[in-house]
């Protein structure tokens, strides 16, 4: 019994009627009903781990997020992230939640995971770290792959939130579980670029899919550039991430001093 996870899952459905949310989900099938596995969603917004729990509830389990520690350190957030036994991420020491996870894995727990590591600015799927095909390979849980649709007209990077009633739709699939190959220690890196490579393509094929039957507004933020909407393309998403990124690396430096 989680008595905590479950108020909090019963909280975000009120919340999601309130909005007006509507929720079409394809695939819960393929959440394993016992056993550890890693959850590897798509990222295009702040919201979209708050849905992605609803698939994981037809075989009543409970995903483990890994989220940036700073939610943990929050006085409001921290002490509910814990008591759902979420994963705190240290950028400065990432070993540590790497392991945790696949503590969790071996444990039998469902584990969340963003491949793409940040919101995808584009909306279409970013290059993918390899952390979910290595923990699926050391571990020996399958990837189940999960892609949300929606999710950033409620709130994404760079535009205000939505959070009010908008009757929004979103669309959630999951896919088959992705076996991971067993392998030699020394062949990790080989294995698990390929097993990255794998789950990236599986779960572009499900975005496709599940953009055919939603209706695009022509010249919207949210709209990806390919389906008409004015949001930037892939290639024009990852200089402004790379940009973004050069800036932080300046003001830490800066913030250092004089070395």
């Amino acid at each position: 019994m989680e008595p905590v996870y479950r108020t909090i899952i019963g909280l975000a459905r009120t919340v999601f009627f309130a909005q007006g949310l509507t929720f079409d989900v394809r695939g819960a099938e393929h959440i394993p009903a016992t056993g550890g596995a890693v959850i590897a969603l798509n990222h295009t917004g702040y919201m979209d781990f708050t849905y992605a729990g609803l698939p994981a509830r037809t075989p009543k389990r409970y995903i483990r997020f890994m989220a940036k520690k700073e939610v943990f350190d929050n006085g409001v957030s921290g002490p509910i992230m814990r008591a759902l036994k979420h994963i705190p991420v240290d950028r400065g020491a990432g070993a540590d939640s790497y392991a945790a996870a696949v503590d969790y894995l071996r444990r039998g727990e469902l584990v969340g995971v963003y491949p793409e590591a940040t919101i995808s600015r584009s909306f279409e799927i970013k290059g993918f770290k390899s952390g979910a095909a290595r923990m699926s390979i050391e571990s020996g849980a399958p990837i189940v792959p999960m892609v949300i649709w929606g999710a950033q007209r409620v709130w994404t990077k760079g535009y205000p939130k939505r959070l009010g009633r908008t009757n929004t739709p979103i669309s959630i699939a999951v896919g088959e579980p992705i076996r991971p190959p067993v392998v030699e220690s020394g062949d990790m890196a080989a294995a698990a670029a390929e097993l990255t490579d794998r789950l990236r393509s599986t779960m572009q094929d499900m975005l496709l899919e599940l953009q055919k039957d939603y209706a695009h507004e022509p010249g919207a933020y949210w709209v990806p550039a390919r389906l008409g909407g004015s949001a930037p393309t892939l290639e024009e998403a990852d200089a402004l991430d790379a940009a973004e990124a050069e800036a932080r690396a300046a003001r830490r430096k800066t913030a250092s001093g004089p070395q």
